[in-house]
């Protein structure tokens, strides 16, 4: 009785760690996501620096910062952001990174100029193309269920 039992619990152990690798390509979101064979697509990496604007009143940077705010808001919306987010105090100055849904840096710096802090100069923005993962595009849509609060 014991061996067959064991061979049972082996059998099943097994099947459920084959389960677990078990991937599913799914061509329509592959296509939706306009990722390549890899599941993977062109995007403009962009770090937002501290910038030369060291004079503006505390009434202005608010006002700049609801407008970055905005326009980040906006830009992920539209599908043209797919991550945002500050860096934590650091020593170079970095304030935080965009990861924008376009393959060119000439559209990206066009989407990024439309920022008022990087207008101001409260920051200065360093692009890069970066080749990631196709999925990054669902964290916006992930993100507003999980959400409490919104900044």
């Amino acid at each position: 009785m014991k061996k067959p039992f064991l061979i049972l619990i082996v059998i099943l152990s097994y099947v459920n760690f084959y389960a677990q690798d078990t991937v599913v390509f799914n061509e329509n979101l592959a296509k939706s996501l306009k990722s390549d064979e890899f599941g993977m697509k062109k995007y403009v990496f962009c770090i937002l620096k501290t910038g030369t604007n060291t004079t503006a009143t505390k009434e202005e940077r608010t006002k700049f910062f609801e407008g970055h705010m905005a326009n980040i808001n906006k830009l992920a919306d539209d599908g043209k952001l797919v991550l945002a987010g500050p860096f934590m105090k650091n020593d170079r100055n970095y304030r935080g990174i965009f990861i924008f849904n376009v393959e060119t840096l000439e559209e990206a710096q066009i989407l990024v100029n439309l920022d008022p802090a990087v207008q101001a100069k409260i920051f200065e923005a360093e692009l890069t193309p970066w080749y990631g993962s196709a999925a990054i595009q669902e964290v916006s849509k992930i993100h507003k269920t999980i959400q409490k609060t919104k900044i």
